[in-house]
């Protein structure tokens, strides 16, 4: 699979079809509104406005798709998910055009509005719906011929899971599934060894999803082993895998099946988006702005603060550490150093209130978080978010999950500059805080918003002009 290419081929479609319909439009203006305004047979000709628009309104769609969501999972799109995105966007998106483009028009009466109308959301939703129709198809088609599959691996090795693969092989479409694999759940369950390599136990999970690029994950396991269900859910938390659970005759009964494809077997899909593409767009596009707009206004402060830090003892200006991100991918967090060189000589330590490693001026710059200041880059770079879970060390986040297994959640996301944990509970100086704090990174999570991200940023600067930080 070329994931990249594929994602080409659905920009190119959309930008045709766009130029396509705002040329029918134009066309449409010249030889009906226009010709009826004046009376007679307008001439087409092509002026600087029709090239602005076939310039402009291009980039204006394609904006809006990745914005909503449209280029993500690109492999995974079926044709019913296809027609019914691209006529609820369409319909959405021709509003503002409407407005900015046809507005101002010559018109003989309002009901040229209306028609102008028409025509631009007809020309392209049918021309778009059209492209993207055929794209899809030849994608479904090569899932079905199984030239295309996604990396499967099967969590429980029992008589359900052996009853699914043989259910799957004997197919006469294929639903995608690459299975590459299965990982015993109680140590005995080895009956799809026949089919498929043993890859250990499931407590592997993470380390095995890695290594072996899973792309899909189905859970088989047995109704005696469902007190495990929670720790595997759990395992598999934070990596970016979609889960799949095979289903009881209770659990077809209570209507909790849905099917999304009549040639698919039936599973449940476990849920993991937390919001809308379209807002996790936005506030990937509010990081970027905000963050540039900070780095340039804040410019006098960075200065500033870096020749203090400089000037208060030896050593380097930024601390920079690794920290786990996103997927858990590990990354580099930049900060202001706010303690004495070789701090951590003698292994990872947390600070507390009264450490004496703090620098005089790192005590003031941990009370108004401003050595938070250069992770701005980090956030440029897509590594953090304005607003998410605080990115720990892997050497605490090892420590947290002996006690705390739904540490795991956090990775769902992008760590942050702020979180509702910082803001509420402040720094962690030992693990059972970090425990502590991690109910409030949890509620965000399942509260993400706009608007939540928007509070948190404000409470965050509040703290920051009080210097009330702990």
């Amino acid at each position: 699979m070329n994931k990249g290419l594929q994602v080409i081929k659905y920009l190119l479609a959309d930008w045709l079809s766009a130029s396509a319909a705002w040329t029918v439009l134009y066309i449409f203006r010249k030889k009906v509104i226009e010709s009826n305004k004046f009376g007679f047979d307008v001439p087409i000709t092509f002026d600087e406005k029709y090239y602005y628009g076939l310039l402009l309104i291009p980039v204006f769609w394609v904006t809006l798709y990745t914005m909503m969501g449209h280029y993500r999972q690109i492999y995974r799109r079926h044709r019913l998910k296809e027609l019914s995105q691209t006529l609820w966007t369409s319909a959405f998106g021709v509003i503002p055009l409407f407005f900015v483009l046809l507005l101002n028009d010559e018109i003989t009466s309002y009901r040229d509005y209306y028609q102008s109308l028409l025509v631009l959301f007809g020309a392209h939703f049918l021309l778009t719906v059209t492209f993207r129709l055929i794209l899809t198809t030849r994608t479904v088609k090569r899932i079905h011929r199984g030239d295309i599959g996604f990396n499967t691996l099967v969590v429980g090795g029992n008589e359900r899971a052996l009853g699914l693969y043989d259910e799957i092989s004997s197919m006469r479409k294929s639903p995608g599934f690459k299975f590459l694999g299965f990982v015993r759940v109680n140590g005995k369950d080895d009956m799809l060894s026949e089919h498929m390599p043993c890859l250990g136990q499931y407590q592997r999970l993470p380390e095995i999803i890695r290594y072996k690029q899973i792309q899909e994950v189905i859970l088989a396991v047995e109704s005696s082993d469902y007190r495990e269900i929670g720790s595997i859910l759990n395992l598999l938390e934070g990596e970016n895998v979609k889960v799949k659970i095979i289903p009881d005759i209770h659990d077809i009964l209570r209507g909790s099946v849905k099917m999304t494809s009549i040639f698919g077997t039936p599973l449940i899909e476990v849920n993991q988006e937390i919001m809308p593409a379209w807002q996790f767009s936005l506030k990937r596009v509010m990081d970027i702005l905000l963050s540039l707009v900070a780095i340039v206004v804040l410019s006098p402060v960075y200065l500033t603060l870096g020749i203090l830090v400089k000037l208060s003892s030896p050593g380097a200006v930024f601390f920079v550490q690794e920290r786990i991100g996103h997927h858990g991918k590990p990354f580099n967090i930049i900060k202001f150093r706010t303690m004495v060189k070789d701090a951590e000589k003698n292994g990872p330590q947390l600070s507390s209130t009264n450490d004496q490693r703090i620098t005089r001026i790192g005590r003031f710059l941990r009370k108004t978080r401003l050595d938070e200041l250069p992770q701005f880059f980090n956030v440029l770079r897509g590594e953090m978010a304005l607003v998410g879970p605080r990115p720990e060390r892997q050497y605490y986040i090892d420590r947290i999950v002996e006690k705390a297994p739904h540490y795991r959640h956090l990775h769902k996301v992008r760590p942050g500059i702020t979180s509702w944990g910082q803001v509420k509970y402040g720094y962690a100086e030992n693990v059972d805080q970090m425990i502590a704090r991690l109910k409030y990174d949890l509620l965000y999570i399942e509260n993400m918003s706009l608007a939540v991200d928007i509070k948190i940023l404000f409470y965050t600067v509040l703290i920051v002009l009080k210097g009330s930080g702990k």
